[in-house]
């Protein structure tokens, strides 16, 4: 079965294959248009075996809300260079991911990866963009949140992203400025309330260790290390944080300036910079 450079551009178009790739999988297939696919797509799977212990440090860290601002999640996609990682086709594939999370709000990343588009999941496209791309792909986090309102965040480079759910509807600069708080800050938690105790314990008796090295009387340790806590608090959570553009007040006081009853209930962050 003979076939035209029209066939050629419609696989290429179909799989995302390179021309040469398409041609020789169609001459392969004798013509065949789905056994070229799936020829298309076997070596996909071959050159992602091939590439399995290679390193996906590279890659793109997207986060958006669904329309009515109460639903949103976090996606990355690595790949092994940053020249992949830029390239629009790749950024492209990564969003299409996302507006599929979006629509399906699936709760776990295994969820995601089971999730169908055009016919595949997306755990079998991103094997088949391995071949295309020659570097080895991995869907390698997932995250959503929803709340009355959700704030997402992406840094320029698509290298870090955050999202923030807050409890009632929120002001667009308001939200905007705690997303980037978190982006740029990287708390831990909400408030001291969200750290597990274990945690507490923990640097509280780190405090008191320290503070009795240098000397300090051991009937004053107590009283010193939860001064160092309440400063540590300051450090990690996010309601306790200096704002970042003003010094002055609180990220909680700063709320409360634009509504006193808003506050933040969970937020996410991922960096591939780390």
């Amino acid at each position: 079965m003979s076939f035209t450079t029209a066939d050629v551009v419609k696989l290429r178009k179909v799989s995302g294959a390179g021309m040469m790739d398409c041609k020789n999988a169609l001459k392969d297939a004798e013509g065949n248009f789905d056994k070229a696919l799936e020829i298309i797509r076997e070596k996909g799977k071959l050159i992602a075996n091939k590439r399995a212990d290679r390193d996906a440090a590279e890659g793109v860290a997207l986060a958006k809300a669904t329309e009515d601002g109460k639903f949103g999640a976090i996606v990355v996609l690595n790949c092994e260079t940053d020249f992949v990682a830029k390239n629009e086709s790749f950024v492209a594939f990564a969003e299409k991911i996302l507006a599929k999370a979006l629509e399906a709000k699936p709760e776990s990343l295994e969820a995601l990866k089971a999730l169908e588009i055009d016919g595949s999941t997306i755990e079998a496209q991103v094997t088949e963009q391995t071949g295309v791309t020659g570097e080895k792909l991995d869907l390698s986090y997932y995250k959503c949140l929803a709340d009355e309102a959700v704030v997402p965040y992406i840094h320029p480079g698509n290298k870090l992203s955050t999202l923030v759910a807050f409890n009632k509807a929120v002001d667009t600069q308001v939200g905007k400025d705690i997303a980037m708080q978190v982006a740029a800050m990287a708390p831990v938690s909400v408030d001291e309330a969200s750290i597990p105790q274990a945690e507490i314990d923990k640097e509280l008796e780190f405090a008191k260790e320290k503070y009795r090295k240098e000397g300090k009387p051991e009937a004053m340790l107590e009283k010193i290390a939860q001064g160092s806590l309440n400063k540590w608090y300051k450090d990690v959570t996010l309601l306790n944080q200096a704002f970042v553009k003003d010094g002055k007040v609180a990220v909680k006081d700063y709320l409360k300036q634009a509504d006193a009853d808003l506050t933040v209930t969970a937020f996410d962050r991922y960096t591939l910079n780390a």
